[in-house]
């Protein structure tokens, strides 16, 4: 699903921020993405999303090295990711279900049928109430709610998510844990970034953690360990 081989990122003509990456990521499986502010995670999934392309090494997604594909291609293989970011970036014109919907739109799903899976969606993290209403009156919340039905109401191959629960209350978090765990059971690819050790803890996955540009890979037992001892 996703190779990284030596891969190395930088902005422009600065130093690099990831080196050396190497990371493959079976088919259906499930990560957690952590490390220190400043340490490479939103470069990490900017590369992951492609909004970004790396300054050198092979990254492989859906069997397809990136480097090779097209300005015009990169749409139709954006469209198997779902990515939440932590801005959330709705638009701002159209009402959550809008939102939610567009995914479906641009794949050409007769409006009866998209009506039924958003409305079935935004009802199970609880917008029910506020399916009609746009992001500007919305709490931080509901927005990241919104924006986690988008990303996920296609069933995406791959999902990319940034900090996910991290507005949201202990009881909507979990719940939103579960929905990704059950979309994981239908074979997407999931990745978590996340600082909440407590959520490693309850979700015992494998780990990846930045640190200073690099990445580790370790058990969610093993991380908790080291973080107790050193803070990672």
């Amino acid at each position: 699903m996703v190779r990284f081989e030596n891969v190395g990122m930088r902005y422009g003509m600065g130093p690099e921020v990831l080196r050396d990456i190497n990371m493959h990521l079976a088919p259906g499986s499930f990560h957690f993405l952590t490390g220190p502010t400043g340490a490479g995670k939103s470069s990490l999934l900017k590369l992951l999303a492609l909004s970004h392309r790396p300054s050198r090494g092979l990254l492989t997604l859906f069997g397809q090295e990136v480097s090779s594909l097209q300005r015009e291609d990169l749409p139709s293989y954006r469209r198997k990711i779902g990515v939440v970011f932590q801005e959330f970036r709705l638009l701002n014109h159209l009402s959550a279900l809008d939102n939610v919907a567009l995914p479906l739109r641009i794949m050409g799903l007769e409006e009866e049928q998209i009506l039924t899976n958003v409305t079935e969606l935004l009802n199970w993290v609880e917008l029910g109430a506020q399916m009609q209403a746009k992001p500007p009156t919305l709490s931080g919340g509901e927005k990241q709610r919104v924006a986690i039905a988008r990303a996920v109401i296609n069933r995406p191959q791959l999902l990319i998510a940034d900090e996910p629960t991290g507005s949201m209350d202990p009881e909507m978090g979990l719940r939103l844990m579960h929905l990704f765990q059950e979309l994981n059971k239908l074979g997407t690819t999931v990745v978590i970034a996340t600082h909440d050790i407590e959520l490693i803890r309850r979700f015992p996955c494998p780990v990846m953690y930045l640190k200073q540009g690099t990445l580790h890979h370790t058990d969610a037992d093993e991380y908790l360990k080291r973080h107790q001892r050193s803070g990672l």
